[in-house]
């Protein structure tokens, strides 16, 4: 049992980590801000889902014994999360939108650097 908490927790940091990169990668604010919800939501239900595995483990010395209380906060905890990362991303992107924040692809260095060799200028 112990072995699949660490698997899952493994994942849910890969899970974390590519979200993170992306979310630096991406050129849309609106698909930053998805990619940032989305991760968050699946890294932390991997991560509750894990302990609640091991909650399930219990001592190796009493033998398998389940703790209750610990089951049913991580339940609650999942649903809480289930419930809210959606509705919390989806008020930030209506302001941003009820705001006037343009829908257009933001630049990065290197695509201003590229476009500036292609025109001929220098950029500093």
């Amino acid at each position: 049992m112990i072995y699949v908490s660490v698997v899952l927790l493994v994942i849910a940091w890969i899970f974390i980590f590519f979200g993170m990169a992306s979310v630096f990668k991406l050129k849309n604010l609106y698909t930053r801000i998805l990619s940032a919800a989305t991760i968050d939501t699946v890294g932390s239900l991997v991560i509750l889902i894990a302990l609640l595995i091991s909650s399930f483990l219990g001592d190796f010395e009493e033998g398998f014994t389940f703790k209750y209380d610990y089951i049913i906060r991580f339940i609650l905890l999942i649903g809480f999360l289930i419930i809210t990362t959606p509705i919390s991303s989806h008020v930030i992107i209506r302001s941003a939108y009820l705001t006037g924040v343009e829908v257009k692809e933001l630049e990065h260095e290197e695509d201003k650097k590229k476009k500036a060799e292609e025109e001929g200028e220098l950029y500093g």
